[in-house]
């Protein structure tokens, strides 16, 4: 199964990857997985004005943040050499929604900060977004 995992590195990616460990048919050699981070854009009056080596370099730092624990996990796993991370910049349930549709991938797994419906209402909610533009079937873990 070619597996999109969608992280940001909140306490919310913790506890998906807790799940995801503790569920040993989402792991094994059998699955490919990306690891995909979100890293919001600076906004353009500001990026206008940096150089764009600093401004590369600040969203791989930013993407690298999230993925360092994700990888001494997957290392621990053994799984290490079926993963493939990749860090993007724009708005964060548009972009994962796009990467899981476009990338061809089996399955989505993301966190989620579990809102209520008027939570969601109110505050919008990225897992609420990627279900309603994703085809890619989505995993929610709260």
């Amino acid at each position: 199964m070619n597996i999109l995992v969608a992280v940001d590195g909140s306490e919310f990616t913790r506890r998906m990857v807790a799940y995801w460990a503790a569920h040993d048919e989402w792991l094994g050699p059998q699955h490919t997985y990306t690891v995909l981070t979100v890293v919001p854009p600076i906004p353009p009056r500001a990026a206008a004005v940096l150089d764009r080596e600093l401004l590369h370099a600040y969203y791989a730092e930013e993407g690298e943040k999230v993925f360092h624990p994700l990888r001494i996990f997957l290392d621990q796993q053994g799984l290490g050499p079926h993963a493939t991370f990749l860090s993007k910049t724009g708005h964060v349930a548009d972009t994962i929604a796009r990467s899981a549709t476009e990338g061809g991938f089996d399955l989505l797994v993301m966190g989620s900060h579990g809102h209520s419906g008027l939570g969601n209402l109110v505050l919008g909610s990225v897992a609420t977004r990627v279900m309603a533009h994703c085809k890619t079937p989505v995993l929610l873990v709260r």
